[in-house]
């Protein structure tokens, strides 16, 4: 499942390519039909992520909401506008990683997948280019190419401008909303740092966490709680706080708490600018590269079940709770 840095970054392509246009829609596989034809023809006013949910706002008071779950993805192709804070990726966003894009592929950096970690959606740019992408992950190869793409698999909604297609297969929610029911879906989501006043969202986040005799380790997951924390930055977050999974809330000191909102706070910003779930810190700008270039080289213990402990080499258990797997140090964890 796409953590919230995944979702804020595919709500700024949104908002690049497609906020002050007008959209045709439409539902190749069918299951959205009567919504598509809602929302054919409208203008798009506006896009906004909360945690991992995100939000397409159009004209005549209308809202698309978007959980892309488990198996949900978006497919973006055609002219995909970059600035200095969103770049171009070829391919899929969502239930997969980005895929790295075209420019500077001399100064690329591809992980096992292919990705191209320094140069995602959303990592900086000095300048604003066009970029015609396929629906695989390889640039289209002239301007002749077949426009719209032809859709493939199970589109549940294709939003197309005239120059930009974005497909959306497998989510969990595709779901047409007035103001008022967006306003109570947001209202039910814990804090999002970059939604709203941090602060605000940091007394929220202390208020809950002290409040319940539930492990830490599920509150962080609970979106009601904190919006965007998936499964990976969960486990990272209590590695790097040193704190016990298993601790109920309300036992965990509130300057851990707060301490866990500001590092989630950095780690979200570095999420949304890089494309990827960097949690390492402190190093060097080769090792740095290395990371980027190999997910197992990013995260203190997530994903290293029976590896040993990067601190003390203690071997990192792996046990299910709430029916998704955590990792952490039973020694530096205590």
């Amino acid at each position: 499942m796409p953590e919230g840095h995944s979702v804020h970054r595919i709500a700024r392509q949104f908002t690049r390519n497609f906020v002050g246009r007008q959209i045709h829609a439409s539902s190749p596989q069918g299951r959205f039909a009567e919504g598509a034809a809602v929302l054919d023809g409208r203008e798009t006013l506006r896009a906004m992520a909360v945690g991992k949910q995100m939000f397409l706002e159009f004209e005549g008071d209308t809202w698309l909401r978007v959980h892309l779950g488990l198996y949900g993805a978006w497919d973006f192709a055609g002219e995909i506008l970059v600035d200095p804070t969103i770049a171009a990726a070829n391919g899929r966003m969502g239930q997969t990683n980005q895929r790295g894009t075209v420019l500077d592929a001399e100064a690329a950096v591809l992980d096992e997948a292919g990705e191209n970690s320094l140069t995602s959606i959303g990592a900086p740019r000095r300048a604003r280019v066009h970029v015609r992408m396929s629906e695989q992950t390889s640039p289209l190869a002239d301007d002749d190419a077949e426009w719209p793409p032809p859709v493939v698999g199970q589109v549940r909604l294709r939003l197309l401008t005239e120059s930009t297609c974005a497909d959306l297969r497998g989510p969990t929610a595709c779901v047409l909303q007035t103001p008022d029911e967006m306003l109570a879906t947001v209202a039910k989501l814990g804090p999002d740092p970059l939604v709203g006043d941090p602060a605000e969202g940091e007394e929220r986040f202390v208020a809950a966490v002290r409040r319940k005799p539930t492990a830490i380790a599920l509150l962080l997951m609970d979106q009601a709680v904190v919006s965007g924390i998936g499964n990976v930055y969960r486990a990272e977050m209590l590695f790097r706080a040193r704190l016990d999974p298993h601790t109920p809330g309300r036992d965990v000191p509130e300057e851990i708490v707060r301490a866990l909102w500001s590092d989630w706070v950095a780690l979200l910003s570095i999420g949304v600018e890089t494309g990827q779930m960097m949690t390492m810190d402190g190093l060097s700008p080769e090792g740095y590269r290395a990371a980027m270039a190999s997910r197992d080289d990013r995260h203190w213990v997530y994903h290293r079940a029976g590896l040993p402990c990067r601190v003390c080499g203690t071997e990192i258990a792996l046990e299910e709770i709430g029916a998704r797997k955590l990792y952490w140090c039973p020694s530096c964890q205590r």
